[in-house]
C-alpha cells in the first residue's frame, strides 16, 4: 500500500485519530494460570531469587545483563532495593504459583507514556525458570498489561546483537526484528551494538491468540512437552496479521 500524500505531493504516515498519552503501568499484580507477577520487593523477594540465581554452576548468566553477578545474598538485596525505588525501569518478581516464590525478574523500562511505546527488559530468568511455561507466561502477561489494559502501541525487544539466546527468545515470541544499533552503549566495560525488536498493537490480537494456544494444558501431553511450539504459532500469527495489514 503506497503512503499517503500531503497537499506538498510528500508521503506522510497515517493520523492517530483520538489519541491520548496512556497512563503508566500500575503497581498491581498480574496473575496467570502459572505465575503471578508483582512490583520487586527487597523484603519479599530478594533472598528466593539469589537462592533461585544461586543454582546456576557459573555466573555466564549475568554475562549480558548490565547488572550482576552477586556474589553474596546482601549483594542482591542492595541491588533489589535500588531496583524497588524506581519507576522506569519497573521490576516485576516472578512468583511460581505452585511454590510461592520468587524464581525470576524483567522490567518495563523506557516508559513513553505520550507515544504509547514500552520495552521489556532486565530479564533475568533463573535456571529454574528458563524453558518453562512460566517464563513463556510472564512474558505474555506483561504484553497482556500493555496492550489490552493500558493501550499501548509499541512493545519493544533490545538486547546485545552477540546474546544469540535472547536473539531466539525474541523470535519464538513473536518479536519483529527491526535492526541494528552501532555502538549504542557502554556497559561492564565492554561496547555493545544492540539488536531492536518490537511488536506493535495491530500484531498482538493474533499473537495474543498464539500464546493463550500454547499456554492451554492440553498443548502439553503427560510428560510436559509441548504439542505445538510457540515459533509455530507466533510465526503463523504474523503471517496472520501482515495478510489483515
Amino acid at each position: 500500500m503506497q503512503p499517503r500524500v500531503n497537499a506538498y505531493q510528500q508521503p506522510i504516515g497515517p493520523d492517530v485519530p483520538g489519541w491520548t498519552a496512556r497512563e503508566r503501568p500500575p503497581l498491581t499484580a498480574a496473575i496467570g494460570q502459572y505465575c503471578r507477577l508483582e512490583p520487586l520487593s527487597a523484603e519479599r523477594h530478594a533472598a528466593d531469587l539469589y537462592q533461585a540465581f544461586s543454582q546456576a554452576p557459573d555466573d555466564s548468566d549475568w554475562t549480558y545483563m548490565g547488572v550482576g553477578p552477586f556474589p553474596k545474598l546482601e549483594d542482591y538485596r542492595k541491588f533489589a532495593e535500588a531496583a524497588q525505588a524506581g519507576n522506569d525501569p519497573l521490576h516485576h518478581a516472578i512468583i511460581d504459583l505452585e511454590t510461592g516464590r520468587a524464581i525470576g525478574t524483567l522490567a518495563l523500562m523506557r516508559i513513553d507514556p505520550a507515544n504509547g511505546v514500552i520495552e521489556v527488559g532486565f530479564v533475568s530468568f533463573s535456571r529454574q525458570l528458563k524453558r518453562t511455561r512460566i517464563a513463556t507466561e510472564a512474558q505474555f502477561l506483561l504484553m497482556r498489561r500493555a496492550f489490552d489494559e493500558l493501550g499501548y502501541r509499541r512493545y519493544e525487544w533490545k538486547c546485545d546483537s552477540l546474546n544469540a539466546p535472547s536473539r531466539q527468545a525474541a523470535a519464538r515470541l513473536g518479536f519483529q526484528f527491526e535492526g541494528i544499533f552501532r555502538q549504542a552503549t557502554i556497559y561492564k566495560g565492554r561496547s555493545r551494538d544492540t539488536a531492536w525488536f518490537s511488536i506493535i498493537d495491530t500484531e498482538w490480537p493474533a499473537l495474543r491468540t498464539a500464546y493463550e494456544r500454547w499456554l492451554t494444558p492440553e498443548n502439553f501431553d503427560a510428560e510436559g512437552n509441548q504439542r505445538q511450539s510457540l515459533t509455530e504459532l507466533t510465526a503463523q500469527a504474523r503471517q496472520d496479521a501482515a495478510a489483515c495489514a
